[in-house]
């Protein structure tokens, strides 16, 4: 592959990556849809700490600092549902297909 198609195949990679941002004590998007396999990234966007956690407890984040990320892949379709453990006004969702 000539060096300017693998530059824009990794741009398009990464413009293209499963990633919720945490902004104003939300998720964006609050619903994101992937397919199995892939790999969602969290980024904290804010200055206060926020820690997420699958309401069925299949990941756990730890505390995030801002602009620290957590990343977690999804192997199995289903839906799963998670929120912020210091912060319980905060959810979000996953649905993997």
């Amino acid at each position: 592959m000539n060096p300017n198609k693998k530059r824009l195949a990794s741009f398009l990679a990464l413009a293209l990556a499963a990633a919720v941002r945490i902004k104003d004590f939300k998720f964006e998007p609050a619903t994101l849809e992937i397919a199995a396999g892939e790999t969602v990234t969290w980024t904290n966007g804010d200055d206060e700490i926020h820690a997420l956690v699958a309401n069925d407890g299949s990941f756990h984040s730890g505390g995030l600092d801002g602009d620290a990320t957590f990343a977690h892949t999804f192997t199995a379709p289903g839906t799963y549902p998670y929120r912020c453990t210091l912060h319980p006004q905060m959810s979000g969702t996953i649905v993997v297909h």
